[in-house]
């Protein structure tokens, strides 16, 4: 990271993360290990900071311009990632040869991008498992495209938690059931087309929360009135009694005492 300098200068401000990466895991349970260069996971915390949506590559799909989507599932990127990836290529191995599912090899350039259009919107679901971090920007290209999204994912952490309900448009599925062979195909053939077609239709209603700018325009002047913007400011306001609470606690500390860091609020 470019700012390891500064990090105990900015780390009492409320950062905009896009997620809480493979770094936070692994320190937030490192204990006393020496890790001077590692940002600590009180520096960085659930309490005080707020997550934010990638911004999405893939142009917008309205629903009027949905078409029939004969794969059943799609994926698209490297098989093989770090720390979370050992899921992904589980993942693929185990689904390479499913007849209507697409597990496709590629990289986000303009030849990668066009095979992503062509294969969220000819898609029914688009798979989403952790590679270098839990979350990316493939999530929000799915978002973007109408294809229900497949979040693979024990402890995933999303934008906006608790001011929508990702269940009423995305699919959760644990990893242990995910690794287990035939599983996560037959239990996602069984989802009838009537319950794609609410997620669908539930997804086209939500996704302006996670969009920058009006896709009909190119400057940030055009962010929509109810998007990400919005709602980024909302979600701080709603972090400023806990961050008080915080300091409160942290202040009221006796010398000597044994207390845990809530986080570095101060």
């Amino acid at each position: 990271m470019a700012m390891w300098h500064v990090r105990a200068e900015i780390a009492p401000a409320i950062l905009l993360v896009v997620d809480f990466g493979g770094w936070y895991k692994l320190d937030s349970k490192s204990g006393g290990s020496n890790s001077s260069h590692m940002i600590q996971h009180t520096q960085v915390s659930l309490l005080k900071d707020v997550i934010v949506p990638y911004t999405h590559l893939l142009p917008t799909l309205h629903l009027s311009e949905n078409m029939d989507r004969p794969t059943l599932l799609y994926f698209k990127g490297a098989k093989h990632r770090h720390r979370g990836g050992l899921v992904r290529e589980n993942l693929w191995d185990l689904m390479d040869n499913e007849p209507d599912v697409v597990m496709e090899e590629g990289f986000p350039n303009a030849i990668g991008s066009e095979q992503s259009i062509k294969g969220m919107r000819t898609s029914e679901l688009c798979l989403h498992p952790a590679g270098d971090t839990p979350s990316s920007c493939r999530l929000f290209d799915a978002v973007a495209s109408l294809c229900i999204p497949v979040i693979v994912s024990d402890d995933i952490e999303l934008p906006f938690k608790g001011m929508i309900d990702y269940t009423e448009f995305s699919i959760f599925v644990s990893v242990g059931n995910a690794m287990r062979p035939k599983w996560l195909t037959n239990y996602l053939r069984n989802i009838s087309k009537q319950q794609k077609d609410d997620l669908r239709r539930n997804l086209a209603r939500v996704r302006h929360i996670f969009e920058y700018e009006n896709s009909q325009h190119d400057s940030w002047d055009s962010a929509p009135e109810n998007g990400a913007m919005n709602h980024i400011w909302k979600k701080i306001h709603q972090k400023l009694p806990m961050i008080q609470e915080a300091v409160t606690r942290e202040k009221r500390k006796p010398e000597g005492a044994s207390i845990p860091l809530w986080c570095h609020c101060t």
